[in-house]
Parts: structure tokens; C-alpha cells; sequence
């Protein structure tokens, strides 16, 4: 996608000026445990920042969701495409809504906020870990691993499996990760020829939006153990945003929402300060005890 888009904003290019070089990160293969008892995010961005770095690729394409909020030195996120959809998708042979489950069915996530928002709602289901990529997840489905499971809309829709979905979850019971559904390229920070080719790509109002998100992450210090959950869109001259931090079962959450100018200083502040609000409110107990139930529900 990111391929086919520098082609068509540069005419001296074509596709077989573009390389695509497959990385396959220690995300992608280690699939037997949860990603928290392995190093966490980052094991889905170094392997491909390491290439960056040492010059055997250009530009990096990532789903800005799988980001740190701190970049290696030397490394930026030059651009963002035009937002998918942000929502999840609740996946499912037997059941058309997840509200349709039956008491104590079996849900396989390995989002932490997945798991909460669903049990907010329906704690009386069994949560199991599933990891893989969409087909992976699928494929566990369809072999009883689990009753139902929620994939990523956008991601859905940019494999062509729209209808894979029986459900698109609401905004309101399931507010997505930050930064999902947006892709992300990251270039060396001095390559202003690669940055130059990149340009006609960037959509700004997705820019501000993840901006923000990120922010809230950075001022929540957001990773796989925290649920985190932020949404934000651009209307007219606003940037408006709502952001939610749970504890593991879903029965506690911490709410903060606001708007700001739409530009990325204003953004990037509006994330800082509900971050902030929210982490004031929930207050130092309510981060011990969910590092307690993360390492006693996944050590």
C-alpha cells in the first residue's frame, strides 16, 4: 500500500523502483505466551529499527498501535496514511454480537484492554490468551481454541476481510488502542530525500489524532501491561479526544475527555493533560494493585 502510494505521487518512479524488504520480528514468532513475558511492544519494531539504523532499508512500515512512545535515536515517524476504521471487530462462527454469548464463554484476546472492556461488560466470561496474525487468530477459532475473539477493523479491511466481522464493536463499550487503524512510516531523521518521497502521503488530521493518543500513552507510561484505551478526531478546528484507563477485570475505570485547537502542539497537549487527569484520579494504589493482577494472571 505504502509502495503503491509513492509511485503514484512521484511519475519518475514505478514499482519496480521499490524494494519491499520482509522483516519478521520476535513479535510475529513468539506466538506461545503473552507479549508482556517477552519484552513487550518493542519486539514488533526492532528488528525492522535495526535495519533502518544500519542502512540496509529506507523507511520503515508499521502499525502505529505496535509504536513506543520513545523511538531509537536517529529515528522518526515521518509520516501517517489516512486512518481505517478504528474500531474493533468481534469475530465469531457461532454468535452475530458479542452481547449474544453465552454465560461463560470461552474469549481469546492477548490485549489487556480488550480483555477489561469485555469483562466490563460481561465478567462472567472466561478470557484465554490468542496471539498470531488475523488468518493465525481465524484459523484458532475455527479450531475451538475459543468461543469468539476481536481483531482490528482497519486491519480487516486492508487484507480484503471486511466481512470477517460479525459485529463492529461500538466506540462507546469498546474505545479502541491508541493509534489503531493508523499506519506509520519511520525514516532515519536525517534522510530528507526519503522523507521528500514520503510527503504527498502524510494525512494531517491523522498526524493530530495520533499525536494526542500518544501523548496520553507517553503520560500514562503505556505498554502491553496497561489497558489504555483513546480515541481522538478531528472536527472543523478541534481536535477532540476521549481517553479510559481500566483495571484488568474491567470493574474499575478512570475516564477524561476534552478538545483542543487542531494543531500538533495543541494535540499533543490535549493527551499530555487528560493523561495527567487520569492518572491523578486513579492515584498511585490503583497502578500497584494492577501490576500485582497483571504478574499474578500472566507470570
Amino acid at each position: 500500500m505504502v509502495r503503491d502510494q509513492i509511485v503514484a505521487a512521484h511519475e519518475e518512479l514505478g514499482a519496480d523502483d521499490i524494494e519491499i524488504v520482509v522483516i519478521k520480528t520476535s513479535g510475529d514468532r513468539i506466538l506461545d505466551r503473552h507479549l508482556m513475558n517477552a519484552g513487550g511492544k518493542g519486539l514488533f519494531t526492532k528488528e525492522i529499527e535495526e535495519a533502518l539504523i544500519d542502512g540496509s532499508i529506507d523507511c520503515a512500515v508499521h502499525s502505529s498501535k505496535d509504536m513506543p512512545t520513545a523511538l531509537p535515536d536517529g529515528l522518526e515517524l515521518s509520516i501517517f496514511l489516512k486512518r481505517e476504521d478504528p474500531r474493533d471487530a468481534f469475530i465469531s462462527d457461532k454468535f452475530s454480537h458479542f452481547l449474544d454469548l453465552p454465560h461463560g464463554a470461552t474469549l481469546g484476546t492477548a490485549s489487556l484492554r480488550r480483555r477489561a472492556q469485555a469483562l466490563r461488560l460481561r465478567p462472567d466470561l472466561k478470557v484465554v490468551t490468542f496471539r498470531g496474525n488475523v488468518q493465525t487468530r481465524i484459523k484458532k477459532l475455527k479450531e475451538g481454541e475459543a468461543d469468539a475473539t476481536f481483531l482490528a477493523q482497519a486491519g480487516l479491511n486492508r487484507l480484503g476481510m471486511a466481512e470477517a466481522a460479525a459485529e463492529k464493536l461500538s466506540l462507546e463499550d469498546f474505545l479502541p488502542a491508541p493509534a489503531q487503524g493508523a499506519v506509520t512510516v519511520e525514516v532515519r531523521a536525517d534522510d530528507v530525500r526519503m522523507k521528500n518521497l514520503l510527503a504527498p502521503l502524510h494525512d494531517h488530521e491523522t498526524a493530530l489524532a495520533v499525536a494526542a493518543e500518544r501523548a496520553l500513552l507517553a503520560r500514562l507510561d503505556g505498554s502491553c501491561r496497561t489497558p489504555i484505551a483513546a480515541h481522538a478526531t478531528v472536527q472543523g478546528n478541534l481536535v477532540m479526544m476521549q481517553a479510559m484507563l481500566l483495571s484488568v477485570d474491567g470493574a474499575t475505570i478512570h475516564e477524561a475527555g476534552g478538545s483542543c485547537p487542531a494543531t500538533l502542539e495543541d494535540a499533543q497537549n490535549l493527551g499530555t493533560n487528560l493523561g495527567a487527569t487520569i492518572r491523578e484520579a486513579a492515584g498511585p494504589q490503583f497502578f500497584a494493585d494492577l501490576t500485582a493482577a497483571v504478574e499474578a494472571e500472566f507470570q
